[in-house]
């Protein structure tokens, strides 16, 4: 299989409203936990760790989607991840590493569905529109996601017109937020010695995950390209404009991530960082008490809900995509592929996903021992899969270079973040 490249005389593509939805949903899918709780991570372990962590993850997390991306767009078979995986390697590696990409998934829609759950009954309880909390009913539980779920299975362009401007807002909030802390930065104050290299190397490897996630859109990119394939018939333009999108969304994060997490850690003491994490709350949280006012409170009300239920969205295309995926994928081995009734499997993923998320949602499960246990899922996942993928299969040998040693590497480390918990670190 050739490689699928197009030359810059020929890539006079126009950035359509197709385009710049897509953006906007990868924007949404980073714009998560992961960035509201980057402040305290970095508070905690101070700024020359952040520095470290920034320049392992985030160069790292661009090669690797970069990366993902174009392993995806090299299969001639586009209808899910898990036919692109079964194309490359057949049924049985396509398969076992099918379930290794839905647990990616799950952990993000197991972390989502519950903080969903629960903040928007916080929050009407906090405004006064409530007495009670209705998290405590199962049945506000299960109407939260049949709606949520009900408007993500209707497809991207539905999400397009839901998510866009809550996204927008969201970004802007994460902007806004990020100046409006500038006149309370004290830099000398919360600019810490030094450390010594061992605590500087396990305290990086500790806040890899935060950074990582504080910009990671990997879930998305996958039903991203089977999209754009769908759009364009030649293969080569839908890769191209997959990879556009990615780049584009890749610089608005990192370019607005990085003020956010800066104009925070300058603003947070190593005491308040400490206080945070005691109270399990977030860096937005913490705001409130920074800077008093309705205004930072509306602010950081809205960032909070937008960002639970923006990523929601975006995580729904990957995990249906891939439910749908391993439905297929066991059906084919006893009816024939195109005798499957493709509806009746999307109805049938729908309801699975929503009563799957409900009994999680009744467990109570913790998030942060979720996001604790969970980073080697995307380790494996994101970073070292596509690595594994381009040195196996002859049609992605055109791949290797010194930057997918970069790219295996960062993954091994983030896999190593419970065992140094383990140990106590």
């Amino acid at each position: 299989m050739r490689q699928l490249t197009i030359s810059a005389e020929e890539m006079r593509v126009p950035f359509t409203r197709y385009d710049l939805g897509w953006v906007i949903l990868c924007i949404g899918m980073a714009i998560g936990a992961g960035v509201v709780f980057l402040p305290v991570q970095v508070g905690i372990m101070g700024v020359w760790v952040f520095i470290a962590s920034v320049i392992l993850a985030y160069p790292a997390l661009y090669m690797m989607q970069n990366l993902y991306l174009r392993t995806l767009s090299e299969s001639a078979d586009c209808d899910s991840y898990v036919s692109i995986i079964t194309h490359y390697l057949g049924k049985n590696w396509g398969f076992f590493l099918s379930i290794a990409y839905l647990l990616m998934l799950l952990k993000g829609m197991l972390t989502y569905s519950l903080a969903v759950t629960f903040d928007s009954a916080k929050y009407l309880q906090t405004f006064g529109i409530t007495t009670q909390l209705l998290s405590d009913s199962p049945l506000y539980s299960l109407t939260i996601l049949v709606v949520l779920v009900l408007i993500a299975a209707q497809g991207e362009r539905l999400l397009f017109k839901v998510s866009g401007p809550l996204v927008i807002v969201k970004l802007a909030i994460v902007l806004l937020l990020g100046f409006v802390m500038i006149p309370h930065w004290d830099i000398m104050g919360n600019l810490p010695s030094f450390p010594e290299l061992k605590k500087l190397a396990i305290d990086t490897v500790l806040t890899l995950p935060f950074t990582v996630f504080s910009i990671l859109f990997v879930q998305i990119l996958s039903p991203m390209n089977i999209a754009f394939r769908k759009q364009d018939s030649d293969p080569r333009i839908a890769t191209y404009r997959a990879i556009r999108a990615h780049r584009v969304a890749y610089v608005v994060l990192v370019v607005s991530v990085l003020f956010f997490a800066t104009s925070f850690t300058f603003s947070l003491s190593h005491e308040q960082a400490l206080s945070a994490k005691a109270q399990n709350i977030s860096a937005l949280a913490l705001a409130g008490s920074v800077i008093p006012g309705a205004d930072v409170l509306l602010m950081t009300t809205a960032l909070n809900v937008f960002a639970i239920v923006t990523a929601f969205f975006g995580l729904y295309l990957g995990i249906d995509e891939a439910v749908s995926g391993i439905a297929i994928n066991v059906l084919s081995r006893f009816i024939p592929r195109e005798n499957i009734n493709r509806k009746v499997v999307s109805i049938g993923t729908s309801v699975l996903i929503v009563g799957a998320l409900w009994f999680w949602v009744q467990s109570k499960f913790s998030i942060l021992l979720l996001q604790q246990i969970a980073a080697p899922i995307y380790g494996v996942t994101s970073f070292i899969i596509p690595c594994l993928l381009v040195y196996k299969v002859p049609a992605l040998h055109a791949y290797k270079s010194k930057s997918v040693y970069f790219v295996f590497f960062v993954g091994v480390v983030v896999c190593m973040t419970p065992v140094l918990k383990a140990l106590g670190y």
